[in-house]
């Protein structure tokens, strides 16, 4: 445990500098630009990336030794930074303001693509606890993460708009370098298991797609919970691609980043109660309890323009998210072979993630040319704009309401499906001390 708690706080620290550098760059983009579509294609190209490597990245994980990978992930941050850093000196800052010159979106990528080096840790990350924790603690552990996850977020929320608003977009960069060094050197010293021993006799040293498909589909209903965390994220698009230009219609950056930064306590919350208590003897209950609370609060939260009423309502939603998360990392530790899973966790990373960029690169141009126009000039000024006001902030909020209820809606109706049934018991925990892998080979 002295070791996996060494790579958690690791992982904090390149998590916090990966994640500032995200936020720093979108808000930063926005304020240059007022650019909806901007931002919006901003997360849609992170998700893009994220899904379409997540099975490549899946795969060396489980090839090569974890610390390697985690190293040349570091490294690869540290490049891109590098790369990002020489453009942004080199581009005059009408170029930098221009939502349409070449020179502001090959800054985004370099930029974006340094933070997004950083997720084959969280495959990693995932895998580690399955060899450095045993299977009852699992869910705690995961907790524990889900808390680190939650600490990355308050800090880089803070630091992000303190330093756009304060340093510039420079500084960012020179910071993120600086830390990345530093992560680097102490993950050199760490002492981690290089990779799980392959009982299958499956060959570990290619990606193995159809071995990883049958992997998931030896557990009945699984493919059914990753398939449900890809409609959710459809959903959470929605909030990733516009959130931020909501926040920042209300408030400055600094106070918006300051915000986030108390918000994600809610992070920090729900992470310790997780890593304090567990998910109960029904994981996949819990799983879905919590997503009928998170998509009832997304779709009151912003029924008026308040920044009250949007600060309660995503602290809850934040303290919940490190339990649906906890759930599926638990879910999939527990009922995969350890040798497939860090292809299978970067499977699901990309079947899951495949939703979002479709979101985001489809629902710019709609808040921009639809639902800002409804509630500013539009026909809802006349039917709602009376108590739900009028202006662009007021469309951004009434997409999210929409969403919010399409939300609670699939997953009331995902409750009573078949593959909720069958999965739910194959992942209870058993009463008489089994572990879930046995109780899955007894039934």
């Amino acid at each position: 445990m002295g070791t996996f708690h060494a790579v958690v706080a690791n992982s904090l620290a390149a998590f916090v500098t990966n994640t500032f550098v995200w936020f720093a760059v979108t808000f930063w983009v926005y304020l240059g630009t007022r650019s909806v579509v901007a931002t919006a294609v901003m997360a849609g190209v992170y998700t893009a990336t994220v899904a379409v490597s997540g099975i490549f990245l899946g795969s060396l994980v489980d090839r090569f030794p974890k610390k390697t990978v985690m190293l040349l992930s570091g490294i690869g941050s540290l490049l891109l930074y590098a790369g990002a850093g020489a453009v942004y000196l080199a581009a005059t800052p009408q170029a930098l303001a221009d939502p349409a010159h070449p020179l502001l979106w090959l800054f985004i990528v370099l930029a974006l693509f340094g933070a997004m080096a950083g997720n084959v840790r969280s495959i990693a990350l995932s895998t580690l606890v399955t060899l450095l924790v045993p299977e009852e603690g699992r869910d705690r552990a995961n907790g524990l993460v889900g808390t680190a996850n939650g600490v990355a977020f308050l800090a880089a929320s803070v630091f992000s708009g303190l330093a756009v608003g304060t340093l510039g977009m420079g500084w960012v960069l020179a910071l993120a370098a600086g830390v990345t060094l530093l992560v680097l050197g102490h993950l050199w010293t760490l002492d981690l298991p290089a990779r799980a021993t392959d009982h299958s006799g499956a060959n570990s040293d290619r990606v193995d797609l159809r071995g990883t498909i049958a992997a998931i589909g030896v557990v009945p209903g699984l493919f059914g919970l990753i398939f449900f965390h890809t409609f959710n994220n459809f959903l959470g698009g929605i909030f990733m691609a516009l959130m931020d230009a909501y926040g920042l219609e209300l408030m400055s950056v600094e106070v918006w980043g300051l915000l986030w930064g108390f918000l994600s306590l809610g992070f920090i919350v729900g992470g310790l109660i997780v890593a304090r208590k567990g998910l109960g003897r029904s994981p996949l209950r819990t799983l879905f309890l919590a997503n009928i609370a998170m998509w009832a609060i997304s779709s009151v939260f912003t029924l008026q323009a308040s920044a009250l009423l949007l600060t309660a309502g995503l602290f809850v939603w934040l303290c919940l998210m490190p339990v649906v998360e906890a759930t599926e990392q638990t879910i999939l530790q527990n009922v995969i072979p350890p040798e497939r899973q860090g292809r299978v966790f970067g499977f699901a990373q990309s079947v899951e993630q495949a939703a979002s960029p479709v979101t985001a690169f489809v629902i710019g141009p709609v808040a921009q040319f639809v639902f800002i126009p409804f509630m500013t000039t539009g026909a809802g000024v006349d039917l709602i704009g009376g108590w739900f006001g009028t202006g662009p902030d007021r469309g951004l909020a009434l997409l999210f309401t929409v969403a919010g209820l399409v939300g609670l809606l699939v997953t009331l109706l995902a409750m009573r499906s078949r593959s909720y049934r069958v999965l739910s018991r194959h992942t209870q925990v058993p009463e008489n001390g089994a572990t879930t892998t046995e109780a899955i080979t007894a039934s």
